[in-house]
């Protein structure tokens, strides 16, 4: 078979991609196109396989696409006494920092308010123990974060004013990573492409085909088109998130289920709350988090079991209550709903209940584990289920490595925690010619300097255009102050198919425009119709759509 190496993701590949998927023999067909789907192509891409990659909507559409954004090891999970879980992430979060993405992945400090004399040796102990577990995992003595500091109450509210002086006796400040969670799992699908993984988004998998008492492949339609294709493989990964369970029934089995967690968060205007630092702090059944990101605060999560459409959860008004309600105890001066930009929410898949052990009785879906699990039934069929972002790569490998069992083949070790995701490889040097390239393209440095953090070294392939189209290098209005060489750049290298691939994931004009990105659907869709071949009824239907799909919350 001849793999199409190329980081590039546009229309005309992915009707490549799509007719090799019919046309072929694959060693894995996955699943699933969030950052575990997408790493597991990866992962079995860079051991030799081949391997092709269906999701029935955008690449990170779901989940991957609406996390709390963070790079952590879960500093709670050590009062549940999970420590595996916690020192294994910590170990991820050093080599997303250090090196798979330190141009999407950047330390970020937090404060724990401690409110009672007693918490400084209690939490101390443990963000002690968070950092001597980072610590034992680093290799060559290179580290990922600075470690934590205790505070007194005077310096702590000169680190954040915005607290209230009564709200806390003193702090703890310690260090997690700052991302953005679909622009991470875009790099992970564009490396994965450049050793030779096929990535088809807009594919849906409407049955699994079973032969011989294994399975054998997928049933496909293709989303944009109507068409349906097979496509024959020697095992499939199941990495279908909060649909796993759907897609284990389609072989015959039903040996787990998916318990689906709401979290919801807000995207909070910066001048709202004066801080240098994010906070972490006590909630009614968790915590709650209040985090700088990029230019602006984001305020999260809510934890409460979701019963509704997996396609679209909504922001109720009873979530942006309990997050305004928690934050508001520490805060000097109260958030209210003016100051919310944008909201969304993302759903989490935790498994609940695997055959032959015992479901649990949880009350809240706070307590649920989120550990992953391998599960290898029916035959040739391979579910990676449950787990966290920071540990995609740990969960892709251990299905990758249960995929080799299902075909009997013998791989070599992975060699993803020494493979730099696409556009990091380069970017500080890219780094070190901002000036120029600013220079170069007449615009200001200041949008090259956010742009580097999305675009790592690519960056200078992403200003080419403005060489024969300046008007380019304009922000677009009302869309959030990116360039309208951005846009199109998602169309023809990052494989955004619809208005919404592009206003949501590929930007995040959604959450980062009051109006949440209608007012710049339709100068968007006309900025990128010429390469997807739209005509002007296909780009009312994209904006009509668009609208349709982000004005349905709370906030609006």
């Amino acid at each position: 078979m001849s793999a199409s190496r190329t980081s590039r993701l546009d229309p005309d590949g992915r009707r490549s991609a799509l007719l090799a998927a019919s046309s072929e023999r694959y060693d894995l067909a996955v699943v699933g196109g969030g950052v575990t789907g997408v790493g597991v192509a990866l992962d079995a891409a860079a051991r030799g396989l081949s391997v092709v990659l269906l999701d029935a909507g955008d690449l990170a559409g779901g989940t991957s696409s609406r996390s709390g954004k963070t790079a952590h090891g879960g500093l709670r999970y050590l009062e549940q006494l999970n420590f595996g879980l916690v020192a294994g992430a910590l170990h991820e979060r050093d080599l997303m920092i250090r090196t798979l993405a330190p141009h999407l992945v950047a330390p970020e400090p937090f404060l724990v308010p401690l409110t009672r004399r007693w918490e400084r040796a209690y939490i101390g102990a443990g963000v002690a123990l968070y950092d001597a577990m980072a610590l034992v995992g680093r290799t060559g003595g290179q580290g990922g974060v600075p470690h934590h500091r205790h505070l007194s109450r005077r310096r702590a509210l000169r680190e954040a004013p915005g607290l209230a002086p009564d709200s806390l006796t003193g702090a703890i400040q310690y260090f997690d990573g700052r991302m953005d969670d679909a622009r991470y799992a875009l790099a992970v699908a564009r490396t994965a492409a450049t050793y030779g993984a096929r990535l088809v988004p807009h594919a849906r998998v409407t049955d699994v085909h079973v032969g011989g008492g294994r399975v054998r492949g997928v049933r496909v339609r293709d989303e944009l088109s109507g068409d349906e294709l097979d496509v024959r493989a020697s095992a499939v990964v199941n990495a279908a998130g909060v649909w796993a369970a759907d897609v284990q029934a389609m072989a015959g089995a039903a040996t787990f289920e998916v318990t689906p967690s709401k979290g919801v968060h807000l995207l909070v205007e910066r001048d709202a709350f004066d801080s240098t630092t994010g906070i972490l702090a006590r909630a009614d059944d968790s915590v709650i988090i209040l985090r700088r990101w990029y230019g602006r605060w984001l305020l999260g999560t809510t934890d409460t079991a979701y019963h509704g459409d997996r396609r679209s959860p909504t922001v109720e008004h009873d979530d942006v209550e309990y997050l305004l309600r928690n934050v508001n105890r520490y805060l000097a001066r109260p958030l209210g709903r003016s100051d919310v930009v944008g909201a969304f929410a993302g759903l989490r898949p935790l498994l609940r209940a695997v055959r032959g052990t015992p479901a649990t009785s949880a009350a809240t879906t706070s307590a649920l584990s989120r550990d992953h699990a391998v599960i290898e039934e029916p035959a040739g069929l391979v579910t990676i289920v449950g787990g966290k972002y920071t540990t995609y790569r740990v969960m892709a490998r251990d299905a990758v490595d249960a995929a080799a069992r299902a075909i009997g083949a013998g791989l070599p070790p992975t060699p993803t925690a020494r493979l730099p995701l696409f556009g990091a490889a380069g970017w500080p040097v890219v780094a070190n010619q901002l000036s120029r390239l600013a220079e170069q393209y007449g615009v200001d440095e200041v949008h090259l300097r956010r742009m580097l953090h999305r675009y790592g070294d690519e960056l200078p392939e992403v200003l080419a255009p403005l060489a024969v189209d300046p008007t380019l290098g304009t922000p677009l209005p009302s869309a959030a102050g990116y360039l309208g060489v951005e846009f199109r750049h998602a169309v023809t290298h990052e494989g955004a198919l619809t208005l919404s691939d592009v206003l949501v994931r590929r930007t995040r004009v959604s959450i980062e425009q009051p109006d949440a990105g209608v007012a710049a659907a339709a100068s968007v869709a006309a900025l990128v119709a010429p390469i997807l071949g739209w005509d002007e009824q296909r780009q009312r239907r994209e904006v009509d759509a668009y609208r349709s799909g982000v004005t349905h919350s709370a906030l609006r």
